[in-house]
C-alpha cells in the first residue's frame, strides 16, 4: 500500500520487477539509474551473488514530480528470478503498490515465464493480493535475440487480460521508460481513486 506521509507531503510507492531468472529484471533498474538525474535518485543498492545474480533484491527510490502538491517517490524492487528463493520474493511483495512483470521472449523461457506468472499470482494470493486488481504491466524482454517468440503468442501465452504491454531491450533501454511510466501511472491513477 501506498505509505502517504502528510508532514513531509510525500507519496511512497513501491512498484516490483517480477519475472523468471535472468529475463532482465536487474538491467532494467540499472538502466533507469543510468539514465536518471542524479537528483531525482537515490543510490541504487543490490545484493547479488558472485555471478551478479539478484540474491535477495534490487532497490532504486526514484522521485518521479509532485501530484497535488505531495512528492511522489517510487521505490523500484526486483525479485530473484530463481526458484529457490521464494521466501524472498513473498517478503519483498509485501506492500506492493504495482507490479511489472518481465518476460524472457526466447523460445526456450516459456515454461519458466509461465511457472513465474503463477508463482506471482499465488505469492500475491497469499498476501490477500489480486493480480487482476493491481496496477500490473508486461514487458516483453530480449526481443532482440533470434529465439524470441512472435508477440502475438507471448500475448496469447502471458496476457491473456490485456494489460499494457511493451518489447523491450533492456540493455540498450529500449522499452524500459514506456515501461515505468505506464505502471506508475496506473499506481497514480488508483491513488487517486483511493483519495
Amino acid at each position: 500500500m501506498s505509505f502517504i506521509n502528510y508532514s513531509s507531503r510525500e507519496i511512497n510507492c513501491k512498484i516490483v520487477y517480477y519475472g523468471p531468472g535472468l529475463c532482465g529484471k536487474t538491467t532494467n533498474l540499472q538502466y533507469v539509474y543510468a539514465k536518471t538525474n542524479p537528483e531525482s535518485k537515490g543510490k541504487m543498492i543490490s545484493l547479488a551473488t558472485e555471478t551478479e545474480r539478484t540474491l535477495f533484491f534490487d532497490f532504486l527510490p526514484l522521485a518521479l514530480g509532485e501530484i497535488r502538491g505531495f512528492k511522489t517517490r517510487f521505490h523500484l524492487y526486483t525479485v530473484p528470478g530463481q526458484v529457490f528463493y521464494d521466501a524472498s520474493r513473498k517478503l519483498i511483495l509485501k506492500g506492493v503498490d504495482g507490479v511489472v512483470f518481465v518476460a524472457d521472449s526466447q523460445e526456450e523461457r516459456i515454461d519458466a515465464n509461465l511457472e513465474s506468472v503463477e508463482n506471482l499470482r499465488a505469492n500475491l494470493g497469499e498476501q490477500g493480493y489480486d493480480l487482476d486488481k493491481l496496477p500490473y504491466v508486461v514487458q516483453y524482454n530480449k526481443r532482440d535475440l533470434p529465439s524470441a517468440l512472435p508477440l502475438e503468442e507471448l500475448r496469447r501465452e502471458l496476457n491473456p487480460r490485456g494489460v499494457p504491454e511493451f518489447e523491450a531491450v533492456a540493455p540498450v533501454g529500449k522499452g524500459v521508460f514506456d515501461t515505468l511510466k505506464a505502471v506508475a501511472k496506473l499506481v497514480l491513477t488508483e491513488l487517486k481513486k483511493g483519495g
